[in-house]
């Protein structure tokens, strides 16, 4: 009995993704060819047992839920990061290291994170430091007065 080849078809949000989804589709395709060729060529005096079978078969199964569920995962993270970036728009921002601050006018995401850009036109890393409050903090100056 002749088989013939499958194809795949996907979608990605970005090439990083695509790459990785061509590489699981590479072996799970693989994966379910081997079991084929492994049925056609036992031996028919011996052959293979259907509980190494049906552990085979739930394998294949097992490979293409963890695929559907890195694919779900990847869509949920990028969702994630979309809602996340809209919320910045209008607020003040300051660097981790403080360097660049001001009112975020823009955000883009990228697959690695978010740059959020400001009305003066800083690049502030969206990361772990990051100040974001709904106004620019005012300063206070303080006199000492002292009767002598």
């Amino acid at each position: 009995m002749a088989v013939d080849a499958t194809s795949s078809v996907s979608t990605s949000t970005s090439s990083s993704t695509s790459s990785a989804k061509k590489s699981a589709t590479l072996n799970y395709d693989n994966f379910l060819q081997l079991l084929i060729a492994q049925m056609k060529n036992q031996d028919p005096t011996d052959p293979m047992d259907a509980s190494e079978q049906v552990a085979q078969l739930a394998t294949f199964s097992q490979v293409e839920q963890t695929i559907q569920t890195n694919t779900k995962l990847d869509t949920l993270l990028a969702s994630s990061s979309l809602t996340q970036a809209g919320s910045y728009v209008g607020k003040y921002m300051e660097s981790a290291d403080g360097t660049v601050k001001g009112i975020v006018d823009s955000v883009k995401v990228y697959s690695d994170g978010i740059i959020a850009t400001t009305k003066d036109g800083g690049k502030i890393l969206v990361q772990a430091g990051i100040t974001v409050a709904n106004q620019a903090p005012t300063t206070t100056t303080t006199t000492d007065s002292s009767d002598t």
